[in-house]
């Protein structure tokens, strides 16, 4: 497994021989607050980050999204596991399964994203995570966003076709939009280069 820093990629294909599937697991935590205010505050608060992947040729151009309210690609090789509303609990809190041989060979870039639809930003968040999973459930690549801030959306990585070869990069490029399509144009701007 390789553990990625901020905008470093690595070939996935040099990872793990005759690649089929991609399992993407995103996850975070709340942070809890602390002391007698944090418990009246709302310490032990949830936060409902929803992960999204859009699909986009060689020119940036969206060809699909698959996201809490569209959990399967249109071609059926991209399928959601649907919404974690709180971030509780420890691993994946949202996956992403790509289903590589039946990709359509339009698509170039598959851009995974982690946002807030209800307006939570970053600095509510601690732990927040994507790491990419083998059709043997190998563990090939991990990226731990280490960030916060008060932007209410992430481009957590990338993942692009390099010939036969498929290459992640971990990305971690703060947005400001509180739906997949509000974030969009960041979207395509940091994935497509």
């Amino acid at each position: 497994m390789v553990s990625l820093s901020k905008n470093q990629t690595v070939s996935l294909s040099k990872e793990s021989s005759s690649l089929s599937q991609l399992k993407f697991g995103l996850g975070w935590d709340p942070i809890k607050k602390k002391g007698l205010f944090g418990s009246l505050l709302g310490g032990s608060g949830s936060i409902d980050l929803d992960a999204s992947c859009i699909l986009l040729d060689a020119k940036g151009n969206k060809l699909d999204t698959i996201w809490f309210r569209e959990l399967k690609s249109r071609c059926g090789s991209v399928i959601h596991s649907g919404d974690n509303l709180t971030g509780e609990g420890d691993g994946d809190d949202e996956t992403i399964s790509v289903n590589l041989t039946q990709l359509s060979p339009q698509v170039e870039f598959l851009a995974f994203t982690v946002n807030s639809f209800r307006g939570q930003t970053f600095n509510e968040v601690q732990n927040a995570f994507c790491r990419v999973v083998d059709q043997n459930n190998k563990e090939l690549a991990k990226y731990v966003l280490s960030e916060q801030g008060s932007h209410t959306g992430i481009v957590i990585a990338s993942l692009r076709r390099n010939g036969g070869t498929w290459d992640f990069t971990a990305l971690g490029n703060a947005c400001r939009g509180r739906t997949i399509d509000e974030m969009l144009p960041e979207v395509v701007a940091t994935v497509v280069r």
